[in-house]
């Protein structure tokens, strides 16, 4: 701690609360708050760790501390720092923890007095993740060296890797990274509730791919809706690649409906050649043994056969948008390591790639849940593209009522996972 300087955190969710005990652990005092309503619960839940004070409001938060860091939804920075940003201490330093910059960055030009500096962070991963190795965006936006280099030491307790970007290099790669990676997931986990299943019951969908697709689904719906809601639908870059994800699904769910064999072999290998070429030689990221650790259900003797529509959509619209995933695994976030891990699994399998193919064409059995996926990704692609906080948020809470039950054992198998691949990928 430097000369009893002090932390302020504006929003406690869970990453605000991660925020404050690591922080509060490695000596700074830390002045937070959240909404009213909240203050006495709050009080109660850090009365052992004195030194964090919860204060009854952002005024005080603001005036006492020294940086301040906004941990709250997107959608709602602009009128957070409009409220509180006036009362900034003079000469502080302020930041946000937003998935999405642009309105974050665009509050903090709008209301704070011109004297408060802006570094704004980002870490890349939930509250429920070991912070330690994980990328840490650091955006200097209005500041000195000095300034920038206190917030790095503020940060290092968190044991992360920082990642110095602008806030639209950030917002670009999170929606490379993310946007697409949390589309698929939902589009999954929508698809199986319209078709009233519970894939872990069934043998089609358990082992080796079938396991990550599960956990992390449920990872995804085990979480706040705005967590997804906020990058979907505040940043443009992620609007318009959920919507080419959207296109990608339907148009090679046609191809499989119509029987055209050599177009969509033909598509799905230029795709790969796009995406894959440069990393061939590389290992894969999850190999079987990890794939078939980590099932929600008993293994079945044979693993049956699955066209995979959602992956290799995904590599088809990577195309399409000229993305190349590896180009940002400095920024990745453990869910995308998975995602990617099991694409490339199935793409750097030449015979399992075609089995995949030849599954699409002559294998009516996941006819009725590519449907729905179908359906599914185009819905999302909708309440996105229209900017619809509530209708995201209605189909989000939906679904994640549907499957509730099962949250506790996938976020503890989802946890074990992430926790596999991240050691496999420490060094990428």
């Amino acid at each position: 701690m430097e000369g009893g300087r002090s932390i302020g955190i504006i929003g406690m969710g869970d990453m605000g609360k991660m925020y404050a005990k690591r922080l509060s652990d490695a000596g700074w005092k830390v002045n937070a708050c959240d909404m009213p309503d909240k203050y006495n619960l709050l009080v109660q839940e850090f009365q052992a760790r004195p030194m964090v004070e919860i204060m009854p409001n952002g005024h005080l938060v603001s005036r006492a501390s020294d940086y301040i860091i906004y941990s709250v939804e997107a959608k709602n920075i602009d009128a957070v720092v409009k409220a509180y940003g006036p009362s900034t201490k003079l000469g502080a330093i302020v930041g946000g923890q937003t998935s999405c910059k642009a309105p974050e960055i665009a509050a903090f030009e709008k209301h704070l007095p011109p004297d408060v500096s802006i570094v704004s962070c980002h870490s890349l991963h939930g509250p429920g993740v070991d912070p330690r190795g994980q990328p840490l965006v650091l955006i200097k936006h209005r500041a000195s060296d000095d300034d920038f280099k206190f917030v790095e030491t503020v940060l290092s307790c968190l044991g992360s890797k920082h990642v110095p970007l602008t806030w639209e290099q950030h917002d670009r790669i999170t929606a490379d990274t993310q946007a697409v990676t949390h589309a698929a997931f939902l589009s999954m986990g929508a698809a199986w509730k319209a078709n009233n299943q519970f894939p872990w019951e069934s043998a089609r969908y358990l082992g080796g791919i079938e396991n990550v697709k599960i956990n992390v689904t449920l990872r995804i719906y085990s979480n706040k809706w705005h967590v997804y809601a906020g990058l979907a639908i505040l940043n443009p870059a992620a609007q318009k690649q959920i919507k080419q994800y959207a296109e990608s699904v339907t148009e090679l769910f046609k191809l499989m409906l119509a029987g055209h064999r050599s177009e969509l072999r033909e598509r799905i290998y230029t795709a790969r050649k796009a995406v894959f070429s440069d990393h061939r030689a590389k290992d894969l990221l999850l190999q079987d043994e990890v794939l078939d650790r980590f099932s929600l259900g008993k293994l079945p003797e044979k693993r049956l056969k699955n066209n995979h529509l959602s992956l290799l959509a995904m590599v088809d619209c990577w195309w399409k948008l000229g993305i190349v995933p590896y180009d940002h695994m400095i920024c990745s976030t453990p869910l995308f390591r998975m995602w990617l891990g099991i694409t490339e699994y199935l793409f750097r399998n030449d015979e399992l790639l075609d089995e995949v193919i030849d599954t699409a064409i002559t294998d009516n059995t996941f006819r009725a849940d590519d449907l729905e996926f179908t359906f599914a990704a185009r819905d999302w692609s909708s309440r996105v593209s229209l900017g619809h906080f509530d209708g995201y948020r209605e189909k989000f809470e939906e679904i994640q009522e549907y499957f509730a039950p099962r949250f506790p054992e996938a976020s503890r198998l989802g946890n074990e996972m992430i926790k596999t691949i991240l050691e496999k990928t420490r060094g990428e």
